[in-house]
């Protein structure tokens, strides 16, 4: 880490946060719900949201790019714009656009969005759209689709059955991620999934899907949308919410990144390189994190983002979940909101506004005491990683 880099640590702040209702039926175009929690995250900001300047739209070719929203919000001169590619990874990756953005003063205020109709727009042609974007669709075209090697859960499970045949890890570990994510969830009012219990009978009777994956083992599909607005962290002390800035953020990606079958190290992925860095950025380690934001697109990738990001030896996920330890209440509380498991999948923005929430100690019932440093972690393509580390002014 630079002493460039590290100068950005704290400088920016996350000043408003937003979210529209998460549901499987939106009616609303992906511009619309953009726009809904756009508004939201200005007013919870307490700024008009003509004073935008910076705008980080969606990634998703069908979602609401930087014009729409410029128009939709009337924003009076937009300075900056940009998009990050990284897929899943993509939410946490924009903190360090953003970061970058307001601390070289290209803008005053950046807003970073996430919308998608991802239930009722769910369609074989939206399959092929991924394949489209994803790094290495040639060869997937070529090698994979032929044999019916075809979607994120069947990819994904490779990762999940090498961990299984190499540390032992096992279903009904898995299962408690599942369960975890739902007890959270049902202390959520927000989420998909609240107030619907599940039990670890019926996570093991779940229909396959793709060996070792069952339905339980996957994340939602989500309509909705989510939103927060950064500035920098002279003006964040004027505004009404406590400060909460970017301590540390990073991106990094895996060894060959398009061909997993010829990776070298399986287990190695982006955020084995992104994590250290972001912590290094911070001056702080895993072990000072009070609650972690870990994308859950499946229960597995959970596991392996929290060995990879340093909370315990590559190998021990199983049983570290297993022993209550990412429970409210644990030693390290995951995904308090539900997570993609449970709350809804808004491509991770939503794990961003939680941890906000969560500094800020509006978090209710499912509050962790006195939180100080939440770690949020991004997840994208067949390993592209991001991580940051969001502290409480004062902390």
């Amino acid at each position: 880490m630079t002493a460039s880099a590290k100068s950005l640590s704290d400088e920016v702040c996350i000043v408003g946060v937003g979210q529209t209702e998460f549901n499987r039926g939106s009616g609303v175009s992906n511009v619309a719900l953009a726009t809904r929690a756009s508004l939201l995250a200005c007013a919870d900001a307490g700024l008009d949201p003509s004073e935008i300047d910076g705008i980080l739209p969606p990634h998703q070719g069908t979602s609401a790019c930087a014009e729409d929203l410029m128009a939709a919000l009337r924003v009076r001169e937009l300075r900056y714009t940009a998009i990050v590619y990284m897929g899943g990874a993509s939410a946490v990756a924009s903190l360090q656009t953003a970061a970058i953005a307001l601390a070289s003063g290209l803008c005053n205020y950046v807003l970073a969005v996430r919308a998608r109709n991802g239930f009722s727009e769910r369609t074989g042609s939206n399959a092929a759209h991924l394949i489209s974007i994803l790094p290495g669709s040639h060869y997937r075209r070529d090698f994979e689709l032929p044999y019916g090697f075809s979607s994120p859960v069947q990819w994904y499970s490779l990762m999940a059955r090498r961990h299984i045949e190499e540390f032992g890890t096992t279903r009904e570990q898995l299962g408690h991620v599942a369960l975890a994510m739902r007890r959270h969830a049902n202390l959520n009012p927000h989420a998909q999934m609240h107030a619907k219990a599940l039990t670890m009978e019926q996570y093991l009777a779940s229909r396959p899907i793709s060996e070792p994956y069952h339905l339980l083992d996957c994340c939602l599909e989500t309509d909705g949308g989510s939103a927060i607005v950064l500035t920098t962290r002279e003006r964040a002390r004027t505004m009404r919410h406590p400060v909460v800035s970017l301590a540390g953020f990073a991106e990094g990606h895996s060894d060959s990144p398009d061909d997993l079958v010829n990776r070298r190290d399986w287990h190695s992925i982006g955020l084995t390189r992104a994590a250290p860095r972001a912590f290094d950025m911070a001056g702080l380690g895993p072990q000072d994190m009070d609650a972690a934001m870990i994308y859950d697109c499946f229960t597995f990738e959970v596991l392996q983002q929290l060995e990879e990001s340093g909370f315990c030896p590559r190998g021990e996920g199983g049983p570290f979940v297993a022993g209550g330890n990412i429970e409210l209440g644990g030693r390290l509380p995951v995904n308090t909101h539900g997570g993609l498991l449970s709350e809804g999948h808004i491509s991770g923005m939503n794990h961003i506004v939680e941890a906000v929430q969560q500094l800020r100690g509006h978090c209710g019932a499912r509050q962790v005491a006195n939180a100080r440093h939440v770690y949020v972690s991004g997840w994208g393509d067949l390993g592209d990683g991001s991580a940051a580390i969001l502290r409480r002014e004062g902390a």
